[in-house]
């Protein structure tokens, strides 16, 4: 059904926060635990429903999975096969990416779909290259978008120059690379997220990173557990509302800040936030991050940060709303075929509460500092667009509406309940509406 929430305004967030286990990683944990043969435990795993679908699959894909808490699974992997049954992915673009990595390295055959939001995502980025390396890989429009079928199996390593740095690209390529004959090769002119090559690395995978580059070898892993921190991604809308929102003060603990996912926090110390970085005491390889707000002014974040940074532009957007002067964003094309239009969809939110924008066929530029009002947004179904409109909404003096929220519950089923927790006037509710 969906959701409409109504947010009302002024207010300033204040408070020590935790966010949902990194997606990124949590998908990984699922995919390689599936992998290795023996008994993996994953501790503080995202109860967002995209990796509940990752999770799913690769139950269905023959790996064993028992919960122990809502955040906390064991899996016994090593002895996966062609699944029986469609693998529904929801509205994850990386589980599906992922998983057909993961399936072009099974004999047999796998096919793969999702919502509708999925179906309208480019898969030839993936495909291309799983081809190849001899999967068979269909779909419509020739294997370009899901629901997308792999025949796997008999692989053989490729030296592959990828056209955009991605790390769903390179993961995908990585994975269906574990069983593949000689070495593979992944090349990105910048290098993207490095989730994968670390978690391969610690489960003994045979590879070297040099830069931009990866070289894989064929590897049989082990089974390890794995303690996943909290998502930088959604920590940003915490972060970001603290700085950008006067006289509030956030502290968000234990995310991760590996390589390519701070680039965010960057920003906006050089938009003139506060900002204080500190190791967890509690949480291994994560971070506790304190912002308070500053007097905010516009920058211009360049093609080379897009990497760091993709999933967080709509919550910068927010910053470069409530900053003083112009803040452009370039090289951001990617962002046009995430769960919605991102350029389009961060640019009709913006407008939405009096803010000047314009679009960029690969980004955006906004004019910062005008007086917001109360806004009425659609989500289109994005969740990073409806909790970016939540955060925003603060800023407007009377109450806002974000439709379609029922978006948020793919990644943080519990964004509301932390918004009542830090917001200090604002009244959030919301209820179902329609079929």
């Amino acid at each position: 059904m969906e959701q409409t929430v109504r947010v009302t305004g002024p207010s300033t967030v204040s408070g020590t926060v935790t966010v949902p286990g990194d997606k990124s990683v949590s998908h990984r944990a699922l995919l390689l635990a599936a992998l290795a043969p023996g008994t993996s435990r994953i501790t503080g795993l995202s109860n967002g429903a995209d990796v509940v679908h990752t999770a799913a699959a690769i139950v269905t894909l023959g790996a064993t999975l028992t919960t122990l808490d809502e955040r906390t699974v064991e899996v016994t992997g090593g002895a996966l096969h062609e699944p029986a049954a469609v693998i529904d992915t929801g509205n994850s673009g990386t589980g599906i990416r992922l998983i057909a990595g993961l399936a072009a390295g099974l004999n047999g055959l796998t096919v793969l779909q999702g919502d509708a939001s999925i179906a309208r995502r480019p898969m030839d980025r993936i495909a291309v290259p799983l081809r190849l390396m001899g999967a068979v890989v269909d779909g419509r429009e020739g294997g370009r978008l899901p629901p997308i079928s792999i025949r796997g199996g008999d692989l053989r390593g490729i030296d592959y120059a990828a056209p955009v740095s991605s790390a769903q690209v390179k993961s995908a390529i990585l994975l269906a690379g574990l069983r593949a004959a000689g070495e593979t090769i992944v090349r990105e002119p910048v290098r993207s997220r490095a989730h994968t090559e670390e978690m391969l690395t610690v489960r003994g995978a045979d590879l070297d990173v040099d830069g931009a580059t990866v070289r894989l070898r064929p590897s049989q892993l082990t089974a390890v557990d794995e303690a996943v921190p909290g998502d930088p991604s959604q920590a940003a809308f915490w972060l970001v509302g603290a700085a950008a929102l006067a006289g509030s003060d956030v502290t968000v603990e234990g995310i991760y800040l590996g390589h390519a996912r701070g680039g965010f926090l960057d920003v906006l110390r050089r938009m003139g936030a506060d900002v204080t970085v500190t190791e967890s005491a509690s949480v291994p390889r994560a971070w506790d991050v304190r912002v308070r707000a500053g007097e905010l002014r516009g920058t211009d974040i360049e093609e080379h940060e897009i990497a760091g940074l993709v999933d967080e532009v709509p919550a910068l957007a927010v910053a470069a709303a409530l900053a003083h002067g112009v803040t452009t964003v370039r090289g951001a094309a990617e962002l046009r075929v995430k769960e919605s239009d991102r350029v389009a969809t961060t640019a009709a939110m913006l407008r939405a509460f009096g803010t000047e924008v314009e679009e960029l066929p690969d980004g955006l530029v906004i004019t910062g500092g005008a007086r917001l009002h109360p806004g009425r947004v659609d989500s289109h179904g994005d969740h990073r667009i409806a909790m970016a409109a939540s955060i925003l909404a603060l800023a407007a003096d009377g109450p806002s509406e974000i439709i379609g929220f029922e978006a948020v519950a793919t990644s943080y089923p519990g964004f509301l309940q932390t918004l009542d927790s830090v917001t200090v006037d604002s009244v959030a509710s919301g209820d179902p509406v329609g079929d």
